[in-house]
């Protein structure tokens, strides 16, 4: 039956993360990363595209609002969520930039972007990371098992091991969810 097995292969791919000790630091690694930017004063940016797109926001939304409990909120954010930016943006010069300009606006060095795409290979998250490395913003990727092109652009990638693009997008905000938690968890200690 197709909900069994689309349960099962969702299971899988998580199993395969979870078996995956240099992806699980990479994960911490990038936490800690966040962590110390919003220490320093800085931002978590996030972009994406479609499902991406949503997710990206869900994520800067988990910052910016709360996630397990009320605490003073973060600065981040999805850079796509102004609409009439990116439609003048990608009318005016090309869907390319939408997000690539936005960044030379808002983005200062120390910065952390995360573009989330499942085949690493979304022009105009590309395009982003070339001008965060211009700019000294460091960039995540979160991609599927490839990586594509955005793994040359990456200063952290994760990648889920799998090409099924509904399995990676719910390998991508399992894992969001998880950073969230250990930003939140370490910048704000909760009593036990």
């Amino acid at each position: 039956m197709r909900i069994t097995e689309a349960i099962h292969q969702s299971i899988t791919t998580k199993q395969k993360i979870l078996a995956d000790a240099s992806l699980i630091q990479e994960i911490r690694d990038i936490a800690q990363t966040c962590t110390e930017a919003f220490c320093n004063g800085n931002k978590v940016l996030f972009c994406g595209n479609g499902g991406s797109a949503a997710d990206a926001q869900h994520l800067a939304a988990e910052f910016s609002g709360r996630f397990y409990y009320d605490r003073p909120p973060l600065p981040a954010e999805a850079l796509h969520v102004n609409t009439s930016y990116l439609t003048a943006v990608a009318n005016d010069y090309s869907y390319e930039e939408v997000y690539a300009r936005l960044l030379k606006g808002i983005g200062r060095e120390g910065d952390v972007l995360i573009g989330i795409s499942t085949s690493g290979n979304s022009k105009n998250i590309i395009r982003a990371f070339q001008v965060a490395q211009e700019l000294g913003i460091i960039t995540v990727g979160m991609t599927g098992e490839t990586g594509g092109e955005m793994k040359n652009f990456s200063d952290f990638i994760v990648r889920i091991p799998s090409d099924d693009t509904p399995r990676i997008q719910e390998s991508h905000i399992m894992i969001g969810h998880i950073i969230c938690e250990l930003v939140e968890s370490t910048l704000f200690p909760k009593e036990r």
